[in-house]
């Protein structure tokens, strides 16, 4: 039994809070058990220097942990961690994105962690795939684009090998503890977006590797499903 009382491939609770905030054109507070993140997607009508002219579009993103997120208190600088977890993120939300259809506008999605329990940057990945789908369906209704850039969904999950086990979605006690740490990400077509992994001690076999990449697989297919439920209506109009 894992220490929340969780089966092997069981996710933690897991909610999106679509508009949590009001200013930017889409926002959602994602939990996954106590880790929450909220993300935000602004639009912008510039593009970066090398696209404009193009008629294509760009999508980041940034991360950071807040400070009163985890027990010892956060700085507030952007880290070399912060960087390289802003790149996945951003590299996967662009993944299911058509930017031509997008014409040439930034989003920004901000990736702000309130609380940390492990799993932070594939929640800033599932929240921000929902808070990119209310950005854009306003941005339609709006008819400032013709369709929705979005072409897949998107979702992301931790896994790993703790006492030999194969686990789904770590909590930090898990993840500090892990012998081989994975984070997976797919689109909602079941296709790979990144998978990165790592050997934390000893080696892990193929049939492990199988064992973990089908195990983040079934998690996915779980989130996205609840994505598709919370994005079934669209967001409220924005007076």
């Amino acid at each position: 039994m894992r220490p929340d009382g969780r089966q092997n491939n069981e996710l933690r609770p897991l909610t999106f809070e679509r508009d949590f905030t009001e200013m930017a054109l889409g926002s959602c507070l994602v939990s996954f058990g106590r880790t929450r993140v909220l993300c935000t997607a602004s639009v912008n009508d510039r593009v970066p220097p090398w696209l404009r002219n193009t008629g294509q579009g760009w999508v980041t993103a940034e991360y950071a942990m807040l400070p009163g997120s985890s027990p010892e208190r956060v700085r507030r600088k952007t880290s070399g961690r912060s960087q390289e977890i802003q790149r996945l993120i951003g590299r996967s939300l662009r993944a299911v994105v058509d930017l031509d259809a997008l014409g040439e506008r930034e989003v920004t999605v901000d990736c702000d962690v309130l609380q940390a329990d492990g799993g932070t940057r594939t929640a800033s990945i599932c929240g921000g795939y929902v808070a990119l789908h209310d950005a854009f369906t306003r941005l339609v209704a709006s008819g400032e684009i013709a369709a929705n850039p979005l072409n897949d969904e998107l979702a992301a999950i931790s896994v790993g090998i703790i006492e030999g086990e194969v686990r789904l979605d770590l909590p930090y006690i898990e993840d500090a503890a892990a012998e081989v740490d994975f984070n997976v990400v797919m689109n909602g077509s079941g296709h790979f977006v990144e998978v990165q992994g790592t050997a934390e001690g000893a080696t892990f076999s193929r049939e492990q590797l199988d064992g973990l990449v089908d195990m983040a697989a079934t998690g996915i297919t779980t989130i996205v499903e609840a994505q598709r439920a919370v994005l079934a209506q669209p967001p409220a109009p924005r007076s």
